[in-house]
């Protein structure tokens, strides 16, 4: 009968403590789960829907917002079960000290990527310019940047890496100057040239009108004369336009009878004094 009388008493207060607390933990967890998967189906909502968001500060914000409620339902359950937190917060600080020292570069790139999530230097399509390396932006993520350059070629920049250095977006803005160097020979008529190159600059299709194209004489070159032609073109169409005005302005030069030399090399032939003073020699002799 004692037997049986302390397994009741321990089964009583297995129910009225542990299995209580076992209950209401496994209650909390289901409860809080059913709140994260709500407040990110929120987050989720009103970041995507904001025009000052790209989709990458959206997903960067929704993962710092499910960490921190998971954390809290972490917490929270384990209170629930009785356990102090005090010794578990103390031993994920020195967890996370830890960690951060062993991983300082990649927490480097982690802080860089968000401020570049959040300031926008560049956004994904962008053709940019990071050190060596130029290509369209493929994806932005916390730790590095993917950029795909012209040669079909992957390349994965540390975000440390690219606040630390030279960085140029050429799409930044709406429009962008083409330049094209035309040298012309001595002796061209250069208000005549300049008209003719500028009616063509004028013509072409993706130019602007304004700002203006403009025709310069810019410098005297050994062998030519030296024109600069500049014109505005959407920034999507820059290449087309570079390499279309190239050879637009090659035809046209062509078909006004337009000179572009090419660099010359005088040869002169001087004969050999001493040869010819050895042939007489011999000539003497016989």
């Amino acid at each position: 009968m004692d037997f049986l009388e302390t397994l009741k008493q321990i089964g009583i207060d297995f129910v009225e403590n542990t299995g209580l607390a076992i209950v209401r933990t496994l209650a909390f967890l289901v409860l809080g789960i059913v709140i994260i998967k709500i407040v990110q189906t929120i987050v989720r909502g009103a970041t995507l829907r904001s025009k000052k968001l790209d989709s990458s500060a959206a997903s960067f914000i929704i993962s710092v917002i499910t960490v921190i409620l998971y954390v809290a339902l972490i917490i929270v359950l384990v209170t629930s079960l009785g356990f102090s937190t005090a010794g578990i917060i103390a031993g994920f600080s020195a967890v996370a000290l830890a960690i951060a020292l062993a991983l300082k570069d990649s927490l480097a790139s982690l802080a860089n990527g968000v401020i570049i999530i959040f300031t926008k230097p560049f956004k994904k399509g962008d053709y940019v310019k990071i050190g060596e390396y130029d290509g369209l932006v493929q994806d932005i993520r916390l730790f590095n940047t993917k950029i795909l350059t012209y040669n079909n070629e992957e390349v994965i920049v540390p975000n440390s890496d690219v606040l630390s250095q030279e960085m140029i977006n050429y799409s930044a803005m709406p429009l962008r100057r083409v330049c094209i160097d035309v040298p012309l020979a001595y002796g061209t008529d250069v208000a005549k040239a300049k008209q003719i190159i500028l009616e063509c600059v004028r013509a072409y299709r993706y130019v602007v009108p304004s700002p203006a194209p403009s025709v310069d004489l810019t410098a005297y070159g050994s062998s030519a004369l030296n024109f600069s032609v500049k014109a505005w073109t959407p920034t999507e169409n820059y290449w087309t336009t570079l390499f279309g005005l190239y050879e637009d302005i090659y035809n046209t030069v062509n078909a006004n009878g337009l000179k572009i030399p090419f660099n010359q090399l005088d040869v002169r032939i001087v004969p050999d004094q001493n040869k010819n003073s050895d042939d007489s020699a011999q000539g003497g002799r016989q």
